[in-house]
């Protein structure tokens, strides 16, 4: 990726609109869906808070990435209409949602209220 601050993108899967659908509805576990673009500044800013949290996940929730210009019916579908935006689905359906650049704290809070 321009810029080396691709790492962001390697940790957290990056998938399609059918993975996702296959995805959030065989979970176990929460599922966090953060709708990212290359382009986006906020989007890579995220992007090694996301990797943290992916790597102590230790099965209690998984994080996957949506790009936003890649399927944007998806994103349209769903109402994404800024960049990051993340949703957390929990037995198949939207538990919780933040838009824009926030923190690992805030993070956490998000995927531990939809246990």
């Amino acid at each position: 990726m321009p810029g080396g601050s691709g790492t962001c993108l390697r940790m957290i899967p990056e998938i399609t609109e059918a993975e996702l659908s296959a995805r959030i509805a065989n979970a176990n576990v929460p599922v966090l869906v953060d709708f990212t673009t290359q382009w986006c500044g906020p989007c890579r800013a995220l992007g090694p808070i996301l990797d943290q949290l992916a790597a102590n996940a230790a099965g209690r929730y998984q994080i996957v990435k949506v790009d936003g210009d890649a399927w944007p019916a998806l994103a349209g579908r769903l109402g994404v209409r800024a960049f990051p935006t993340m949703i957390v689905f929990s037995g198949g359906a939207e538990v919780a949602r933040h838009v824009g650049l926030t923190s690992k704290t805030r993070i956490e809070a998000l995927l531990s209220d939809s246990f």
